[in-house]
């Protein structure tokens, strides 16, 4: 083989060139798996990504799908090695990032589907109970948004004094309790609804509001205060 003809781009690289023109002039003619593709490319530099981009759409069901996936699940996917998991962290880390940029711009959280957002960008692919707080100030504007504890699969371990002495040492005014169910599930156990039955009445005595204690899961959000699914 001459070196002319091993220096040559692959047969691939011209489709993927011509996929980001189309990306650059017409956005949202470019297909979900074309769009994995190219983002696999960034890694998988010399190899055609169509197939596993098809692949991780028909087990996952969509690009939010795939980027929720977990580590393990991601793993079982033939193609699908520890560089592709490393930048797929790093998408992941971005996207959470982003979603907590209402910190930045002490944006109000009106609504628990508005902090169910910005959690769920964190946790969707978690495979155990994360609990954490976001604090506001007297207009309900986010303030501080931080874990609290890491669990198992099925449960955090969290107390009334946790939650209040993060909420009286940062000066916040309100508080808004978050935890995930990686099972599924969003509507709360027996603990979950005791931890914020014991917020409720401890929170005024400190000065304090408790705003809300929300249950995310991939695809729903559940307020406790509210009693229901949103």
């Amino acid at each position: 083989m001459s070196a002319s003809a091993e220096a040559s781009p692959p047969a691939h690289a011209g489709h993927r060139a011509r996929l980001r023109e189309r990306l650059a002039r017409e956005p949202q003619a470019v297909a979900d798996y074309e769009v994995v593709e190219l983002l696999l490319g960034h890694v998988l530099r010399r190899k055609d990504t169509k197939p596993l981009a098809k692949e991780l759409l028909r087990r996952f069901g969509s690009i939010r799908g795939a980027l929720d996936a977990r580590p393990d699940e991601l793993a079982q996917v033939p193609g699908f090695g520890p560089g592709l998991l490393a930048f797929w962290q790093l998408l992941r880390e971005v996207l959470a990032r982003r979603a907590s940029a209402p910190l930045r711009r002490r944006e109000v959280l009106a609504t628990p589907e508005s902090v169910a957002h910005m959690a769920r960008e964190r946790l969707a692919a978690c495979a155990h109970e994360e609990s954490w707080i976001a604090l506001v100030d007297a207009q309900n504007r986010l303030t501080a948004w931080e874990r609290l504890n890491r669990g198992g699969v099925s449960s955090v371990a969290v107390q009334p004094r946790d939650v209040l002495e993060v909420a009286l040492t940062r000066k916040a005014s309100g508080i808004i309790l978050v935890h995930n169910h990686p099972g599924g599930d969003a509507h709360p156990s027996q603990p979950d609804l005791t931890l914020t039955a014991e917020l409720q009445r401890l929170a005024p005595h400190l000065g304090l509001r408790f705003l809300d204690h929300v249950i995310i899961t991939d695809g729903d959000c559940y307020s406790i205060t509210q009693c229901k699914v949103l």
